[in-house]
């Protein structure tokens, strides 16, 4: 029986951080983009952590940091899930969906204006209530808007209980930071 905890970054001891790191490791070793990267980790920290656990070991992670999207250059504040990951024996058991079930429960107690994520497992968050973002997307830099064209397709919104009234087609941007942006 798998039991789920939430933890702030903050109070991840380091046998926890140790068994994530390796989690996150092995379920993104066979990624596109390389696997996943010291930035992708740091991307992860400074939130709250979803953490699976069955016989003393994590099989499932997700964390929800904040952040500033901006939908039609309308500044929202938004609970951004990072690192998911399911232990890469035990995906397809329904692990996964239940670490993201408790997220969204989180997220709709929250006060965030949205909800988002990027990912290329479009059709696992639809059927949880994520829609992929229609319009287009850039990175907010120093000098200006950046289009992000790669990343049209993989931005996936949950509307929250604070949600104003969103144009989906609308552009959409995040704050620049090293690594993936989205």
């Amino acid at each position: 029986m798998a039991t789920l905890r939430r933890v702030k970054s903050d109070d991840l001891t380091a046998a926890e951080v140790a068994h994530l790191r390796e989690l996150l490791r092995d379920a993104f070793a066979h990624d596109e983009h390389g696997g996943f990267t010291e930035e992708d980790w740091l991307h992860a920290l400074g939130g709250t952590h979803f953490l699976l656990e069955e016989d003393d070991a994590i099989v499932g992670h997700a964390s929800v940091v904040t952040r500033d999207l901006h939908v039609d250059r309308v500044p929202l504040r938004t609970a951004y899930v990072e690192a998911v990951a399911t232990d890469p024996g035990r995906q397809r058991q329904g692990l996964g969906t239940q670490v993201m079930r408790s997220v969204g429960d989180f997220i709709d107690a929250g006060d965030w204006d949205l909800a988002a994520l990027g990912t290329g497992s479009q059709r696992f968050y639809e059927r949880l209530g994520w829609r992929v973002w229609g319009g287009p997307s850039f990175v907010r830099t120093a000098s200006g808007a950046v289009a992000t064209p790669d990343e049209d397709g993989y931005i996936m919104v949950h509307l929250t209980p604070g949600s104003p009234g969103i144009d989906w087609s609308a552009p959409i941007s995040c704050e620049w930071r090293p690594g993936d942006v989205w």
